[in-house]
């Protein structure tokens, strides 16, 4: 029974971290440890709910109390601190206005097979409908700059990059991935291959990290345009968005991009090969049920499959950083 009670009140948990990354809880208390009353007279919070959002916090192990005084646990401090390099918060810039209600909706695609974000029925393409909206496009950028940065310092560790000298990124956002492996290896050159719309938001990410002189944006649609070359593409929390159809002609086109001897590196919160344990990757998938149009997650087998239906003459599976894994597809 506590487990049921635990999935069926999960949202509660999930509302109430998002309500202290927008009130900037952990980034408030970055600097130390505070009292309630002055804590919760600088957050602007109602005396009515103060001490039971923040105790709940403490519960649910994200805060400290000592006495009355308030701080932040150990993942919170490295992982919710805005002014930290590893700040995942922003992970969840998306979950009010787009994946709350389309969740709410998710009986709905399970008998429709439709998209239930606001909007989706006048929208063909998902990414068109983000990006006509300088907000909600930065908001999205900013939860794959989230999603993706533990991941992104793990990928410039988890492959011989010594081995090669340039690299693209299908899908770049605002440009975490590349930005992590210019940083790691100094010897690299990158590029962002995305459409027009995210060129303004990449080289503003870029030109702070101070990388501008090595990595550059190229403006471009996945299957409309060549892909660039490179001795490595890189799919990351990519091929998700796309129906099977759709998945196999973006490997295919990679294929045809690179060099013999080059590699594809694809990277997603993968479905167990049994479909029974990765609970997260099963709900990924939902997730693209009522956010896309025919996009799914997939398990290891799946993608090299579909690496092999490519032509790649090589590949192997390997786990980056929880929930995601590392395909890695050599031509």
């Amino acid at each position: 029974m506590h487990n049921i009670l635990r999935i069926g009140t999960g949202y509660w948990a999930s509302r109430a971290l998002m309500s202290a990354i927008e009130l900037d809880v952990f980034t408030h208390l970055g600097s130390g440890a505070q009292d309630f009353s002055s804590l919760t007279e600088d957050l602007g919070l109602h005396p009515r709910g103060a001490r039971d959002f923040l105790d709940a916090l403490v519960a649910l192990g994200l805060l400290t109390r000592d006495g009355d005084r308030y701080a932040n646990a150990r993942e919170s401090r490295v992982f919710l601190d805005r002014t930290k390099p590893l700040f995942v918060g922003g992970s969840f810039a998306m979950a009010v206005p787009r994946l709350w209600p389309a969740w709410a909706r998710l009986t709905d695609a399970l008998r429709t097979g439709r998209p239930q974000f606001p909007g989706a029925s006048e929208s063909g393409d998902v990414f068109e409908g983000l990006y006509a909206d300088p907000d909600l496009r930065d908001r999205f950028l900013q939860s794959m700059t989230g999603a993706s940065t533990v991941t992104a310092r793990q990928l410039g560790r988890a492959f011989p990059w010594r081995d090669h000298r340039t690299f693209v990124d299908l899908g770049p956002g605002q440009g975490v991935v590349p930005v992590q492996l210019a940083r790691a290896h100094p010897h690299l050159r990158g590029t962002g291959f995305d459409l027009p719309a995210v060129r303004g938001p990449f080289e503003s990410y870029v030109a702070e990290q101070g990388l501008a002189e090595r990595l550059r944006f190229c403006s471009g649609d996945f299957f409309a345009d060549p892909l660039p070359t490179a001795d490595v593409l890189i799919m990351g929390h990519v091929l998700h968005d796309w129906d099977l159809d759709q998945k196999k002609d973006l490997i295919g086109r990679a294929y045809a991009a690179l060099a013999e001897g080059g590699c594809l590196l694809v990277y997603e919160a993968l479905i167990d090969d049994e479909r029974q344990h990765s609970a997260l990757g099963l709900l990924m998938s939902l997730n693209m049920l009522v956010d896309t149009h025919g996009g799914f997650n997939f398990t290891a087998a799946d993608c090299v499959s579909w690496i092999a239906e490519a032509g790649f003459s090589s590949w192997r599976v390997e786990p980056l950083v929880p929930p995601d894994s590392l395909v890695v597809a050599v031509k």
